[in-house]
């Protein structure tokens, strides 16, 4: 896959998915929600105020006839019960906190936890790279431990296996520098994750690091700098040392270098799709298109 429209192509192949709004009163979600169905790939439950729902789907001249509205005084809980009772297949955050909603899905009642960390896996098409480039965590993990990494490596990976059809995917795992520094715990942990990997402790894809961002999607940089790795300049993948790292990744190569990104929450049974104002309506699409995929 070289392109993200090919995850809309591929989401409309799997046939339509059934979304369970949380809160549902919200223009922005409300309008993904439509285009999404106007693409044929998603239904949806909408679960919240049911009067706030059609003022706002009025106010924003949305057309919510098709979807079914739930009248409901604890929407995730609702919605997260929707995709437990199998009338959803994910969940999507509306007007509510994503703390609050996440915490729905991961109460034991439910039974929607791996044991892995939830993290944002977000799918880059920039200008100037070769291939999508999967990215985490830009806004989940404030500051992973080495456990967690694991699990953002995980998700990461699964992203990378089941919408973007990399079988193996090369794993970078970025600090600052390219060499382990004592003083420095993002370089020890990429080491670490490095071996764990050489052993068989992190399967199905191949991991290297410490790298800084230019010699992990530059084969000249890690050249120039004497890298020999089967990751540097062609990873698939790309985890960040703490959730700052992340987002201001995320931000500069969205608004400075025009790429296009999808995003889902990774990590429970279900993925949970979410979008900001901030988003582009083809970002919104895009981001329900994975969502969709990877709740197959």
């Amino acid at each position: 896959m070289k392109k993200l429209q090919e995850l809309l192509d591929k989401a409309k192949s799997v046939g339509k998915k059934v979304v369970a709004v949380a809160a549902a009163d919200d223009d922005v979600v409300l309008r993904a929600i439509d285009m999404a169905k106007k693409e044929g790939i998603v239904n949806a439950l909408l679960f919240g105020d049911a009067k706030k729902i059609e003022v706002v789907a009025e106010k924003a001249g949305l057309n919510i006839k098709d979807f079914e509205i739930v009248d409901s005084k604890s929407p995730a809980d609702d919605a997260v019960k929707a995709v437990v009772d199998g009338r959803a297949h994910f969940v999507m955050k509306g007007n509510i906190k994503t703390g609050d909603l996440m915490k729905a899905v991961l109460k034991d009642e439910y039974n929607l936890k791996t044991g892995r960390t939830m993290s944002l896996v977000s799918i880059f098409e920039t200008p100037l790279y070769h291939k999508l480039l999967i990215v985490t965590d830009a806004g989940m993990t404030i500051a992973p431990d080495l456990e967690q990494k694991v699990h953002l490596i995980e998700n990461a990976v699964l992203v990378a296996r089941k919408a973007v059809g990399v079988e193996k995917p090369k794993v970078a795992i970025l600090g600052a520098i390219e060499v382990v520094n004592p003083k420095m715990e993002a370089t020890i942990h990429a080491a670490l994750l490095a071996k764990m990997n050489e052993r068989g402790q992190i399967k199905n894809c191949i991991v290297d690091g410490p790298f800084a961002l230019d010699n992990a999607v530059s084969k000249e940089a890690a050249e120039h700098k004497g890298i020999v790795s089967p990751v540097a300049g062609d990873a698939d993948v790309l985890i960040m040392p703490d959730i700052e790292a992340g987002n201001i990744f995320y931000k500069a190569v969205v608004f400075l270098a025009g790429a296009k990104v999808a995003s889902a929450i990774i990590g429970a049974k279900c993925p949970v799709a979410l979008t900001s104002r901030a988003d582009s309506d083809e970002t919104k699409l895009l981001s329900l298109a994975l969502t969709c995929l990877m709740s197959e």
